[in-house]
């Protein structure tokens, strides 16, 4: 279990992560699960993904990476999100029958407003994976990225939106 620890230790770190104040108000419009074929989450979290890609990840899942240690994970950065002496812009959770989906949502209008602030933010977080034990013995540190510590813990994907009008989505492979 000290693995995970490590892991979420590193996420705390990062939700803990200075912030953009923002005092602008967003309103949000809950949809009706679409029949369609799309997510069950789009129109409940998230609007439909208006930018997708695909990252094929050369390293496997971890032996031992299911559901309790994915919640796990989310569960910690969640809490240094919560415990923050400020407001973070930006919520974690993980959905799915096996927590396999990632989802970061902006908590403040004009935050994650266009797919260039997303990607900043998922490029933040490689940096802080970089700097975790965990990340290090399991990767070359220097080579690998976010998703490839999401592809570790058995991520399928991570869509990020700004809760209003923009959603990006990583396919993980």
């Amino acid at each position: 279990m000290n693995k995970w620890a490590s892991v979420a230790g590193l996420f705390l770190a990062l939700a803990t992560a200075p912030v953009w104040a923002q005092t602008t108000k967003t309103t949000a419009t809950v949809k009706p699960v679409p029949a369609n074929g799309e997510s069950r989450y789009v129109g409940y979290y998230y609007p439909k993904p208006t930018s997708t890609e695909t990252y094929t990840s050369q390293l496997k899942t971890i032996e031992g990476a299911g559901r309790a240690e994915r919640i796990q994970f989310v569960t910690v950065v969640s809490q240094g999100t919560l415990q923050s002496n400020y407001r973070v812009p930006y919520a974690v959770f993980a959905k799915g029958d096996k927590g396999d989906h990632l989802i970061i949502v902006g908590l403040q209008s004009g935050e994650l407003n266009t797919v260039y602030r997303i990607r900043a933010l998922l490029a933040n977080m490689t940096t802080m994976s970089r700097t975790s034990p965990f990340f290090q013995e399991h990767t070359v540190a220097e080579d690998a990225t976010f998703f490839d510590l999401l592809k570790l813990l058995g991520f399928h994907d991570v869509t990020v939106t700004d809760g209003e009008k923009i959603t990006h989505q990583v396919t993980i492979k």
